[in-house]
């Protein structure tokens, strides 16, 4: 008998019409995250997705730790494929589950007749497959309340499915229904969890950094591409845009008054981003800002920054304290890497007393020595891009 991965897709399920779209997205994804693990087939039915491996060589563990990290998933499990035969099921489950149940000490069976023409209903089954355990291993105890493993028989069109617990996925949408936005990341902790968390709500990334040599480092560059791997292992390739900043923070501390420094360099930021964004038919732009966290996220500084572009600028993290995103760094293991102590552009000019409740008029006139068309317009002939997988 064959083992294979079932899949749950949990808030697929409420899509309705487009439920269809949303479910082979996500099979696309889980073809492209399970490259190298080995011969394989994908299929969907009843509101699963069966991963069924086709070679000796297929590589369970990592497949499961890929499947951990695709958006989409509520829940997936290994489970024991077998003839839907009631004596196929208890010789099954006795023989696939023989570790588990050593190592538990109570259990309880729940059984799932989708095929309603099996003779015995679910009640019946989850009473047969227990009293096969309890005489199979006899340290076992029932606890339909809180127990140590719960034991899933599934009887479906085609075989029946043995499997104890399951675990949790990733959650979210699929990457790629909800469009495709820029995230601009400056190597710090917040962009790459705002990354994940706009990915995880279905939103294909394009990347946007700023670098300022000799201001910032090569180091300060490869940290940013590791941030990105990372939390590529859940979205996918990654384009990254990375954009010479060097000659526009040298004209503004240059020609602008200094308390508008950074106010002015962002406003920028987010007008190179809008139009690289834009060019790769992306509908929104990305950043990591936590409402009050420095003096350029205060609300009139927020307003002012966007009052530069037309497009969309989604902040997940605008609610968020600090402790909020270092957990969510330290689970999609970005936290380490945002620390090294690796300048970025964002922390080159800054001013000693920054404006904290600018105006967009008096914005306007602190920068009104720069060229700005020019300086824009240069910077985005120089950008470079690369992949990130």
């Amino acid at each position: 008998m064959k083992e294979i991965i079932l899949i749950k897709n949990g808030e697929l399920a409420l899509k309705g019409l487009n439920r269809n779209v949303f479910e082979d997205t996500l099979i696309k994804n889980l073809k492209v995250a399970l490259q190298n693990c080995g011969e394989h087939t994908i299929r969907k039915a009843q509101s699963t997705i069966y991963i069924e491996p086709s070679s000796e060589d297929f590589d369970f563990d990592e497949a499961l730790d890929r499947v951990s990290k695709v958006f989409g998933i509520a829940a997936f499990s290994r489970a024991r494929v077998c003839e839907k035969d009631i004596d196929s099921i208890l010789t099954n489950a006795c023989e696939y589950l023989k570790e588990t149940m050593q190592s538990v000490k109570t259990f309880k069976v729940e059984a799932k007749r989708a095929d309603k023409r099996f003779p015995l209903k679910s009640p019946e089954i989850s009473a047969r497959v227990g009293a096969a355990l309890l005489s199979n291993y006899h340290h076992l105890k029932v606890d339909v309340h809180n127990p140590d493993v719960i034991v899933t028989v599934e009887v479906r069109d085609y075989a029946a499915y043995i499997r104890a617990g399951q675990l949790h996925g990733a959650g979210g949408l699929p990457v790629g229904t909800a469009g495709k936005a820029a995230i601009l990341i400056s190597g710090g902790i917040d962009s790459p969890v705002a990354a994940w968390t706009m990915a995880k709500r279905g939103l294909k990334l394009d990347a946007i950094h700023f670098a300022s040599p000799p201001y910032t480092s090569p180091r300060a560059e490869q940290k940013v591409k590791t941030l990105l791997s990372k939390v590529a292992l859940y979205c996918g390739t990654i384009k990254l845009a990375i954009v010479p900043f060097t000659e526009i923070q040298e004209k503004i501390a240059e020609v602008c008054p200094e308390e508008y420094f950074t106010l002015i360099m962002r406003r920028m930021m987010m007008r190179i981003a809008e139009k690289i964004a834009a060019y790769h038919k992306c509908g929104a732009l990305i950043t990591g800002e936590s409402l009050g966290q420095v003096a350029s996220q205060t609300l009139p500084a927020i307003g002012v920054t966007d009052a530069v572009t037309k497009m969309p600028v989604l902040r997940p993290l605008i609610g968020s304290d600090k402790e909020e995103i270092i957990k969510i760094s330290r689970k999609i293991d970005t936290f380490e890497t945002s620390c090294l102590p690796y300048e970025d552009c964002c922390t080159v000019f800054t001013p000693k007393h920054p404006k904290t409740r600018p105006t967009i008029a008096l914005c306007e006139e602190a920068e009104a020595a720069l060229n700005i068309d020019e300086l824009i317009k240069k910077a985005i002939e120089e950008t470079k891009f690369v992949f990130i997988d």
